[in-house]
């Protein structure tokens, strides 16, 4: 048996979370035992992990720098004795490629699940320091490679395998996830679903969206999730005459079954790993507009299954936006063709095999000295 330790700082309903569990369930359990270290705190998914016969630990930190947390996680480690560890997210991979932490001999593994851009100059200064203390660093984008790439993790460790794309299941129809939204039935909308938060650009779409009302003011435009940017992007929209079209819907955990409430989805974001909620709108067969953003690019083919525009031009996001609403043919087209290439490309099985062709690679190589 393949032991491997998955650490993680939660396990809430969130995009790095359900990767992991995703992939935990996914391993066959023939060949691996798993145990998942959450250093915060358990969540959502900690529930379906024990559920599907997966053991997980909480480490139980409570300050940012807490010297106990690296001790219990040490000891938990070294109790399970993992053939390899792998970590998700900035904490933890920092935590793990700290020295003595990982037991001797295991493989250690670093996801990175975005161009992290909006890191400050401490932590970057330390991926940098950190950087060669791990076997492979693992991207979900090419994109997300080549920034580790530049903060000079050594290409021979760098692997980019992207995210999961489950089936959905219990989606709801576009009836019933208009009424839950409180949104008309006869009108088109505009939606977004994730994190509001400044890379995603949603100023942009708000600007864009107003530009669009003064040809189509039937539109709708719903942004689902929550974030540090609400408050600034609902006191713009208070300026705008198309505020009343505008409806922040809020965090919702059922959101990937509300996106039937869509006619099309908009990712405008600065940055990108591999977004799940792009991948989610795709799976739903939605017609997608994103920023021409390397990451987006990776799932989006421009006139094949999405449109896209440059970061930060909101006029041609409303001319793209307006083109798109005004052809019902372009939008079933892409939307057919979004959703062959995510169900082709990105299925459980397809992503686990390359995680599990990764684990065996490593474990067949002999261990580089300490």
């Amino acid at each position: 048996m393949i032991r491997i330790a998955f650490v993680i700082p939660t396990l809430d309903q969130s995009g790095a979370e359900r990767q992991l569990a995703l992939l935990a369930a996914g391993l066959p359990a023939t060949e691996f035992r798993i145990c998942v270290f959450a250093l915060n705190r358990g969540g959502h998914y900690q529930q379906l992990l024990e559920n599907a016969g997966i053991a997980t630990s909480l480490v139980g930190k409570q300050f940012r720098f807490d010297f106990r947390t690296a001790l219990r996680l040490r000891r938990g480690l070294r109790e399970f004795q993992p053939h390899i560890v792998q970590s998700f997210l900035f904490s933890a991979n920092t935590l793990v490629r700290l020295p003595g932490i990982a037991p001797e001999g295991s493989r250690l593994i670093i996801s990175e699940r975005c161009v992290d851009a909006w890191k400050s100059g401490w932590q970057l200064a330390l991926d940098r320091r950190l950087a060669r203390r791990a076997d492979a660093l693992v991207g979900n984008s090419c994109s997300v490679a080549d920034f580790y790439q530049q903060l000079g993790v050594p290409a021979a460790k760098l692997h980019s395998i992207p995210n999961v794309a489950p089936p959905l299941s219990g989606t709801l129809s576009r009836t019933v996830a208009r009424d839950v939204l409180g949104l008309p039935q006869n009108v088109p909308v505009i939606g977004f679903v994730g994190r509001l938060a400044p890379q995603k650009r949603l100023r942009d779409l708000v600007w864009a969206f107003q530009l669009l009302q003064q040809v189509r003011g039937d539109a709708r435009l719903v942004l689902i999730g929550d974030g540090p940017s609400r408050p600034a992007l609902e006191s713009l929209a208070d300026t705008f005459d198309s505020r009343p079209r505008i409806h922040f819907a809020g965090h919702r955990p059922d959101a990937p079954h509300l996106l039937k409430a869509f006619d099309v989805f908009v990712l405008p974001s600065e940055f990108e790993g591999m977004s799940n909620s792009l991948m989610e709108a795709m799976q739903t067969s939605l017609p997608c507009v994103v920023s021409d953003i390397p990451a987006n690019l990776e799932l989006v083919r421009p006139g094949e299954n999405g449109l896209t525009f440059p970061p930060g031009n909101c006029p041609v996001l409303a001319k793209t936006l307006l083109r798109l609403l005004s052809d019902q043919p372009l939008q079933e087209r892409l939307g057919t063709a979004a959703f062959a290439s995510i169900t082709r490309d990105y299925s459980p099985e397809n992503i686990t095999a390359a995680w599990i062709r990764l684990y065996r690679s490593l474990l067949a190589s002999p261990c580089p000295p300490a």
